[in-house]
């Protein structure tokens, strides 16, 4: 297998990865903010045939994304997405990347006009490692969904699956269908307990 094909391999092997891979129909035009290195859109290229764009505002990040052959622009998507008219997208991705925005209000109201539906994957703070943690070690937590220290951490809001439900029903905002993971595999009950991420498909309420 070739180097790209290991790529897309270890991105499809992350639960979340898989999960909007399913929410995703073949051939659809995705802009992804926050695309990082680009391993969820190099496989959703790969294995749904999407015409795909990134926004990421980190230059070695962007330069990884290029020798994977996608097409990212570098910019801050708290700033908005003034360049791109209402619904020119089918999808807009935010996969790890809402919870670190400074504008989360300004950036889900961009992507709601620009993308026809919006999928957000968040890590749940509220998960039982992470109580445990705060409870019983009283320190920050520190898990594969929140992989980093509180003094390099890239998040700056630490929200859980029933705070960003709240979130949108106090905004309007219609969620579609919701998918919740654990490590390996899918959780299907309590997940504001049980869950490490959650992926959510939402649009504007009709």
């Amino acid at each position: 297998m070739s180097i790209a094909g290991d790529n897309v391999k270890n991105a499809e092997d992350r639960i979340e990865h898989r999960l909007i891979l399913e929410m995703i129909e073949p051939e659809s035009s995705v802009l992804d903010l926050g695309c990082g290195t680009g391993e969820l859109l190099t496989l959703l290229v790969k294995r749904k045939g999407v015409k795909g764009q990134g926004i990421e505002i980190d230059n070695r990040a962007i330069f990884e994304c290029v020798a994977r052959g996608l097409s990212v622009f570098h910019d801050d998507i708290d700033t908005g997405l003034p360049e791109y008219s209402d619904r020119s997208f089918d999808y807009v991705i935010m996969n790890q990347s809402f919870q670190q925005v400074k504008k989360p209000d300004t950036v889900m109201h961009e992507a709601l006009r620009v993308g026809k539906r919006v999928i957000v994957g968040i890590p749940n703070f509220a998960h039982v490692i992470s109580r445990c943690q705060v409870f019983l070690q009283g320190r920050a937590p520190v898990t594969p969904a929140l992989p980093h220290e509180w003094y390099d951490t890239p998040n700056l809001h630490f929200l859980s699956i029933t705070d960003f439900v709240r979130y949108c029903r106090g905004r309007g905002i219609e969620i579609e269908k919701a998918r919740y993971a654990g490590e390996r595999r899918c959780v299907g009950i309590f997940p504001n307990l049980l869950a490490r991420t959650a992926i959510f498909r939402l649009r504007k309420a009709q």
